[in-house]
């Protein structure tokens, strides 16, 4: 007796490409529920640690501090130093993204326009580092940075950045920073303390925040000068309003 076998048929690129775009989906819908999930959570709950922090080898030091706190000084300072409109911008500064793309585009060194909205959302979500790594962490950076913005809000963000951002090798946050370099809490930093303190967060593995000279030592007499202008014209109302 004879029998007829109908033959295999391949997959088609249909079927193939319906699977992939489900298992996409469920990754886009898994991503963006614990994305928000975890930027609803930080804006009540103190973040515990960070990428950063369990990456770094010389192990790290932290003590989460509320904002009520830290002296005004500090908060003043970061705003002089590292992103003067933050209560004005809504995450993103374009003129100084705009000025870091003419920058790079004329040296080799690499130098970002980040505001304090976006290192915060890098700081607590993200990771440090170049490489082709650091192209899709400034997508992500992006999302997070909008989240945070619209979840958390402006006193939020910047109670977790003085919480998270480095301060020192293996110091992060500025209470942690400021036992460190002056032997007392971040509740009374003086102006040029917290100077200090802000002019080495770029780099805070290479300048010296205790008796810094040359370009740190400037640039923290800079900052805490600007820092009277933050006050004087309120540029950090948006914090204590």
């Amino acid at each position: 007796m004879r029998r007829f076998f109908t033959p295999s048929r391949p997959r088609s690129n249909a079927g193939l490409a319906y699977r992939l775009g489900w298992w996409l989906g469920r990754l886009i819908i898994w991503f963006l529920a614990i994305s928000v999930g975890l930027t609803v959570l930080y804006k009540w709950v103190p973040v515990p640690v960070t990428l950063t922090m369990v990456m770094d080898p010389n192990g790290f030091d932290k003590s989460w501090t509320p904002l009520s706190r830290i002296d005004r000084n500090m908060v003043s300072a970061v705003i002089a130093g590292e992103d003067a409109k933050f209560c004005s911008h809504a995450g993103f500064d374009r003129e100084a993204i705009e000025k870091a793309i003419e920058r790079n585009a004329r040296s080799s060194r690499l130098r970002g326009g980040s505001t304090i909205s976006q290192q915060t959302a890098k700081n607590v979500f993200l990771w440090q580092g170049t490489g082709w790594t650091r192209y899709a962490r400034k997508g992500l950076e992006v999302w997070f940075t909008f989240l945070i913005e619209h979840i958390w809000g402006k006193r939020r963000i910047m109670e977790v950045y003085l919480n998270v951002a480095e301060t020192g090798i293996g110091t992060y946050g500025v209470e942690a920073g400021a036992q460190r370099y002056f032997n007392h809490s971040a509740a009374r930093l003086s102006k040029i303390e917290a100077a200090r303190i802000a002019a080495a967060l770029p780099a805070p593995k290479r300048r010296e925040v205790n008796d810094p000279s040359g370009f740190t030592r400037r640039h923290g007499n800079v900052i805490a000068a600007r820092s009277g202008v933050v006050r004087n014209e309120a540029l950090d109302g948006c914090v204590y309003r």
